[in-house]
């Protein structure tokens, strides 16, 4: 078999986010692989920005989307909701052309300050894909409650029964990407 290509999309821009490390966490568990970040650092959505078609930045994200065989959204929750930047790539990736994420393996995990790890966000996460008919995978629920005390010094994952979590969703996400092949 080929090797699989996992993109990664970060809900969270601050270099060093919780979000961010739990989703490196992931590419780990998820190896080996072909990794892409999917930059979500695009326009705000404007559709006289896109006359001539999306602009570049969006084309670029998109197709790190459709090249990969699976997908990890580390999705922190802002407001009971997903970030803005996450809203915004979902709008701007509604308008290229041709299916993205139709049947692509996703799965949706959360690093979060609070003690509900972010199941909202998941929620609205799982909300937000549903028009463009991904296959979210069902669980486990990867919700990091109490995030700062959750990583050590270098990034690393270190509560046993989260590290466990992720394990199982990542061999779920690989199953699932490498059968489609």
């Amino acid at each position: 078999m080929t090797e699989l290509t996992l993109t990664t999309l970060c809900g969270a821009l601050r270099a060093g986010s919780l979000n961010r490390k739990l989703m490196l966490e992931a590419v780990r568990q998820f190896e080996p692989a072909r990794h892409l970040d999917g930059d979500l650092r695009l326009p705000l959505y404007d559709g006289d920005l896109e006359t001539d078609g999306p602009p570049g930045p969006v084309t670029e994200f998109a197709d790190r989307v459709r090249a990969a065989d699976a997908v990890v959204i580390a999705a922190p929750e802002y407001n009971q909701s997903i970030s803005g930047v996450l809203k915004n790539a979902l709008d701007w990736i509604s308008r290229v052309k041709g299916p993205v994420w139709r049947d692509k393996p996703v799965a949706i995990m959360s690093a979060t300050a609070g003690r509900s790890g972010g199941a909202r966000a998941q929620y609205a996460m799982r909300l937000a894909l549903n028009p463009f008919r991904p296959r979210v995978l069902p669980g486990p629920e990867l919700l990091v409650a109490h995030a700062a005390d959750q990583f050590d010094a270098e990034g690393r994952l270190t509560n046993d029964r989260y590290i466990e979590a992720l394990s199982e969703l990542m061999a779920d996400l690989r199953a699932v990407a490498a059968s489609r092949g």
